[in-house]
């Protein structure tokens, strides 16, 4: 028998982070595992963060993100 695979919906905010529901854990591009226990989790798409894999804002201060970076074309 399998286990329930769980339901996970992503939303990839404008110029923001990438929201994340139904995910106990979260793999960096490093193979570090971050588990989490919150419904919604906020991950960092501009690269800026100081609590990398999360959010904390910081791409508001950096300005807009390039069309494509991190969008998931390869496109820099």
């Amino acid at each position: 028998m399998r286990p329930e695979e769980p339901n996970v919906q992503v939303i990839c905010c404008p110029g923001g982070p990438m929201l994340v529901r139904g995910m106990t854990e979260v793999t960096d591009d490093a193979g570090v595992v971050h588990r989490t226990t919150r419904p919604v989790v906020a991950i960092c798409r501009c690269g800026k963060s100081s609590r990398s894999p999360w959010c904390d804002g910081t791409h508001k201060l950096v300005g807009p993100r390039r069309q494509g970076a991190g969008d998931g074309t390869g496109r820099p």
